[in-house]
């Protein structure tokens, strides 16, 4: 087989999810950047890899996928190495569910709404849009309080003791969350989280997939 291709931006938090799982079951990959916000934006040719023009974008001999959660499913199904998946069908639940959770409630106000108005926008050469913050902080507070219930506390991960898709999908967002002060206050107000993210940080996975944005 041929090493899988992954296309996108490394800092986009869906393409380093799809990254994390293909570096925890020890895949060798290659990144090809492609950055939709881009002049003019991605190259033609990427339309035909997605059409929504979103990242990542993923081909494993000859096999073409986009979406996150299709590729990071894909890479834990297709290749050896350690499951990303828990065996019991109530366990499994919960990792979808939580991965549902960030997805619809978590990555607006997490990464759009407090991450990039308190961290990127002096960088962008901008004030913050301090009502958008304002206005997000009770929802991030509502999305983590909501992982906070549903952690399991028989280990260091969000489902448990092994690390699972869903722990790869929030550590990305969690990442950028953490460097506002908001989020960092946030995060400190829920152990069981703050602890999680300790764990998580200290993964070789995290290290190899560090965005240049961090």
């Amino acid at each position: 087989m041929t090493a899988p291709i992954l296309f996108g931006a490394a800092y986009s938090v869906y393409v380093r999810a799809a990254r994390l799982a293909l570096e925890e079951k020890g895949v060798s990959y290659r990144l090809v950047e492609v950055d939709i916000f881009a002049a003019g934006g991605p190259p033609p040719d990427y339309l035909e890899r997605h059409p929504f023009r979103r990242i990542p974008a993923f081909e494993h001999d000859g096999f073409r996928l986009y979406e996150a959660g299709a590729i990071t499913r894909y890479v834990d199904d297709a290749f050896a190495g350690p499951p990303l998946m828990p065996s019991t069908p109530r366990a499994r639940a919960r990792v979808h569910q939580i991965i549902s959770i960030i997805d619809n409630y978590g990555y607006r106000p997490l990464i759009w709404d407090i991450f990039v108005e308190r961290v990127r926008a002096s960088a962008e050469g901008r004030d913050a849009d301090e009502a958008k913050i304002s206005a997000a902080v009770p929802r991030a507070a509502l999305c983590l309080r909501a992982l906070a219930e549903l952690a399991d506390s028989n280990g260091p991960y969000l489902t448990g003791g092994e690390v699972t898709l869903a722990d790869l999908h929030a550590a990305p967002m969690f990442a950028y969350f953490s460097m506002a002060r908001e989020g960092a206050a946030l995060l400190a107000s829920q152990p069981r989280l703050q602890g999680w993210w300790q764990a998580m940080r200290e993964r070789p996975s995290i290290a190899a997939t560090r965005s240049s944005l961090e």
